[in-house]
């Protein structure tokens, strides 16, 4: 199985960089690839791309899901967990490879459950992206993380206070958890906000997205 979705080419010219939407539970890569016109302002020479989950949502069909929440051991989430990063995996090596780009060109963007993946999946690569944005989401598996880390990249995490779906406290647990393997994580509060994605804070991932890139070209990674 190998993954496909929309995507957005460069607003100009040929892409130097490559940012990864990943949609929530339920969603699809439709969701996340309307993102795509609110940042190219600030990175016109990214090509977004928004894979479509691997799986029917176990509880709305006409979406997808990454992994499946019904079965909670842990033993069952952890597989499930590889088994998606292992699918995310190879589309972000496909992509890079197809556009000429390595690691410190590439940056993931997540919402909900396409956040913890997000994070799951950048820790864990032997060589660090430029930046992750996760919105919404949590810090999955961090029992492992310390065993399984390979990488620090750059993070900013953005929720709304009043997010009724997952808690506004996931937003510090993560700070906290990333904290521990001194992964130094910014974070952005959306004030009265459920779950879902402000101004504010695309605002945030915009701006966030562009230092990124820009300090990983100065590091020369």
């Amino acid at each position: 199985m190998s993954l496909s979705g929309p995507v957005v080419p460069p607003a100009s010219g040929d892409a130097r960089q490559l940012v990864v939407l990943l949609h929530g539970w339920g969603a699809d890569g439709n969701d996340l690839i309307g993102l795509a016109p609110t940042l190219q302002p600030a990175l016109p020479k990214a090509r977004f791309a928004s894979p479509n989950a691997p799986d029917p949502c176990d509880q709305n069909p006409m979406g997808r899901q990454w992994y499946s929440f019904m079965d909670d051991r842990p033993e069952v989430l952890k597989a499930g967990y590889e088994r998606a990063a292992g699918l995310i995996n190879a589309y972000l090596d496909d992509e890079l490879e197809r556009l000429g780009l390595d690691d410190s060109r590439l940056a993931l963007v997540g919402f909900s459950q396409g956040c913890m993946m997000a994070l799951y999946v950048a820790l864990r690569r032997q060589k660090p992206v430029a930046g992750v944005v996760g919105y919404s989401g949590m810090l999955i598996d961090a029992e492992n993380l310390g065993a399984e880390l390979s990488s620090r990249p750059p993070v900013l995490l953005c929720h709304g206070s009043a997010d009724p779906v997952v808690p506004y406290a996931s937003l510090q647990e993560a700070v906290s958890g990333l904290a521990e393997h001194d992964i130094s994580a910014q974070w952005h509060t959306s004030p009265g906000v459920g779950h879902g994605i402000d101004p504010g804070a695309l605002n945030a991932g915009s701006d966030f997205l562009k230092n990124a890139f820009r300090e990983a070209k100065q590091d020369g990674s």
